[in-house]
C-alpha cells in the first residue's frame, strides 16, 4: 500500500510540476545558445580536416573576429592529435559582410617552441 501512494506521489508530482516549454521558447533559447562564428567555426574545422585527413581535432578555439568595412576576419586555433605528434592550426577565414561569400581561407601550421632551451 505504500508504494502505491509513493508512486503516487512521484507521478502526481512530475505531472504537475512538468510544463514543456513552447516551441517558440524552445527556439528562442537553441538560437540565444549558437555564437555568431559557430558556422565559420565548422568551415575551419572542414578546411583543416581536408588538409590534415590524418590527424584528430582534439581541441578549438575562436580568438576573435575584426569587422571591416567591406570584409570581417574570423579567427580560430585548431589543435590537432596526429599519429606521431600534436600539433596547433591557426585557421584565418575573411569573407565578405554584405553576402558573406568567404574570400580566403587560410591555414598555418603552429610552430611549438622547444621546451628547456633559453635564448641568449
Amino acid at each position: 500500500m505504500k508504494k502505491i501512494i509513493l508512486f503516487s506521489c512521484i507521478a502526481c508530482f512530475l505531472l504537475i510540476g512538468y510544463q514543456p516549454a513552447s516551441s517558440s521558447m524552445a527556439t528562442q533559447i537553441t538560437t540565444q545558445q549558437v555564437p555568431s562564428y559557430a558556422k565559420w567555426g565548422q568551415l575551419a574545422m572542414k578546411r583543416t580536416k581536408e588538409t590534415y585527413p590524418k590527424a584528430e581535432i582534439v581541441d578549438y578555439s575562436h580568438l576573435g573576429r575584426q569587422e571591416g568595412p567591406i570584409l570581417t576576419t574570423e579567427k580560430f586555433r585548431l589543435w590537432l592529435k596526429g599519429e606521431d605528434k600534436e600539433f596547433g592550426v591557426n585557421v584565418t577565414i575573411s569573407f565578405y559582410n554584405d553576402t558573406e561569400m568567404v574570400k580566403e581561407v587560410k591555414l598555418e601550421e603552429i610552430k611549438r617552441k622547444a621546451k628547456g632551451k633559453k635564448r641568449r
